[in-house]
């Protein structure tokens, strides 16, 4: 299998999310441009629409006049959330602190994922939270005056932590979360870039309290997780090279490069700057041997989201892996850990559940059969990358499931490899 060209991946889905958010408690009009258009990030927008806010269909440009940061309308209808736990648990944090009552639903997968972790915090802060079964949806959220916050999360979940700052925006309160290690501080930068004092210091981010936030215009840069895709393909083929273009290389999501260039991948890192508070660049991949490599919990919440295609890279190389500390996986839009390892076996890799992980086992082989990826986005694409590596023969069964995240994934995958 030869690669060529230049790919520039969509959006980053967290910074889409967090844009249309963050847009819609600003004052003034704020613009986003590179916005992914996808279903999860549609959601975001559906819900935002039904408490007010006036978001235009996605475009290339996207305009956003901003209610002020606690201007959102009672909604009328419940605010569906279809796939996206980002958005329920970062609207959730919105509603949290103001003066109604707002139902979340969602699918079948998001209606399993647990919200007691966001729950707990927003609950201490004033808030109510009503479950109709366990700790998922559907659930009601009543908004109250919110109370200043200093909460230890115990883990590392870059929503939870995002829940109550945005919370603490819209109060007006002063939050501090401390985590066991650092995760992804998308919310910390663009707040930063929208006027508020919000400070990290190593595992602990402050908010001081804030009145407003200033309009800003957003430049969203091509997704990490998404660009990972091709990295992974890259470094499995025979010869030639990738390029990706503008890709977000903010620290906290190049764990997956980190990981791939430890195996010893050929990843270079060209044109690098600073737009919109997110360092931005090029990276260039040539295809180069890899070897085995273990993964631990200080490095999880850095590539939690490639770890299923981490796997498949691994099984596709012939190269062992092991994944500890990343019991997370098991509450992803499927348990990752047991879907990723089932499917790997499904088509000829040796690999084991781990509690808290996974291990796969060397031996270059062929891989063939028909994965299920269980409405799981990222499953399906990393087996599909699988597939398109010479000598396999992996079908990947609902295929359609990759428009959560990125609609023209199949497209852009024969584009490489043509």
């Amino acid at each position: 299998m030869k690669v060529h060209g230049a790919v520039r991946v969509p959006g980053d889905k967290s910074i889409s999310h967090r844009a249309l958010i963050l847009a819609a408690l600003g004052t003034g009009e704020s613009v986003i441009r590179g916005i992914l258009d996808s279903e999860d990030v549609a959601s975001t927008a559906r819900v935002l629409r039904a408490m007010g806010v006036g978001i235009p269909e996605f475009a290339n440009v996207v305009r956003v006049v901003g209610v002020g940061v606690r201007g959102l309308k009672p909604p009328r209808v419940a605010l569906d959330c279809g796939n996206s736990g980002t958005t329920t648990r970062l609207v959730a944090g919105l509603v949290a602190a103001h003066p109604f009552a707002a139902r979340f639903e969602g699918d079948a997968s998001l209606s399993r994922r647990p919200m007691k972790r966001i729950a707990e915090p927003l609950t201490y802060m004033g808030a109510r939270f009503d479950f109709e079964g366990g700790d998922g949806l559907p659930m009601t959220v009543r908004g109250v005056d919110l109370r200043s916050i200093d909460w230890d999360t115990g883990g590392s979940s870059a929503q939870v932590k995002s829940a109550i700052l945005l919370a603490g925006v819209s109060a007006g309160v002063e939050v501090r979360v401390t985590e066991r290690a650092p995760s992804r501080d998308h919310t910390e930068r663009m707040l930063r870039a929208m006027g508020v004092d919000v400070e990290n210091d190593g595992n602990q981010v402050c908010l001081r309290p804030v009145r407003g936030l200033e309009a800003v215009e957003f430049k969203v840069p091509a997704d990490p997780s998404s660009a990972a895709m091709f990295v992974a393909l890259a470094a499995m083929a025979d010869e030639g090279e990738l390029v990706l273009d503008d890709v977000c290389l903010n620290p906290t999501r190049t764990g997956f490069v980190d990981a791939v260039t430890r195996m010893g991948g050929d990843i270079s890192r060209e044109d690098v700057k600073e737009v919109s508070g997110e360092e931005m660049g090029s990276l260039r991949i040539r295809p180069a041997p890899l070897h085995s490599i273990s993964i631990g919990e200080a490095e999880i919440p850095a590539l939690i989201d490639e770890l299923p295609l981490l796997a498949c890279l691994a099984a596709g190389s012939g190269v062992e892996l092991e994944v500890t500390g990343a019991a997370e996986l098991r509450v992803k839009e499927s348990d990752r850990i047991a879907t990723v390892v089932a499917n790997l076996r499904r088509i000829g890799a040796q690999a084991e559940e781990l509690p808290d992980g996974l291990r796969v086992f060397g031996g270059k082989k062929a891989l063939a059969g028909t994965v299920n990826p269980h409405g799981d986005h990222r499953m399906a694409r990393a087996f599909g990358i699988l597939g398109a590596v010479r000598g396999n023969r992996v079908e990947v069964q609902e295929p359609d499931t990759v428009a959560v995240s990125y609609p023209r994934f199949w497209d852009d995958l024969k584009k490489a490899v043509a």
